[in-house]
């Protein structure tokens, strides 16, 4: 709410200024008076503007846009990674190669597993291993035949 009543106030203390410009008796081509226009009305008219945008989101959506090709980004590297390691993946393999947190790296994993991209398998000793099937069985592809071909 704060950005709001500041926004409202510094464009109407642009607006203020404007007006007294206009109806000023001065040279409105000298360069001082120019000047003193873009200090005493542009400055509260940008300060205004940037509190109105960040009031109503503006950052918000851009930031979220960020973050969702972030992880989109991230993904894909998975399923690259995936690729390269026979289709099987460890949660300390993918933080390790792409430089994240190993819980950043979880969170992915288990996205690709809920969006059944993954299936998760375990060791004898332990170890959560994500498999990716198409991946594993991409050698496959050229043997490929229709659905109705016998």
């Amino acid at each position: 709410m704060g950005k709001l009543l500041g926004g409202m106030a510094l464009m109407a203390v642009s607006l203020f200024m404007v007006v007294g410009f206009l109806r000023a008796d001065v040279d409105r081509a000298a360069l001082g008076t120019m000047v003193a226009l873009l200090i005493g009305a542009g400055l509260p008219a940008a300060g205004g503007s940037w509190l109105l945008a960040r009031h109503f989101g503006v950052g918000r959506r851009i930031g979220r846009r960020r973050e969702e090709l972030r992880r989109d980004t991230l993904e894909a590297e998975i399923l690259k990674m995936a690729e390269r390691h026979g289709g099987r993946l460890t949660t300390v393999e993918v933080a390790a190669e792409l430089a994240v947190p190993a819980t950043t790296a979880e969170e992915l994993l288990n996205e690709l597993m809920r969006r059944e991209l993954a299936e998760i398998e375990i060791t004898d000793s332990g170890l959560l291993v994500y498999a990716f099937h198409d991946l594993r069985h991409l050698s496959e592809k050229e043997t490929a035949r229709g659905l109705l071909e016998q």
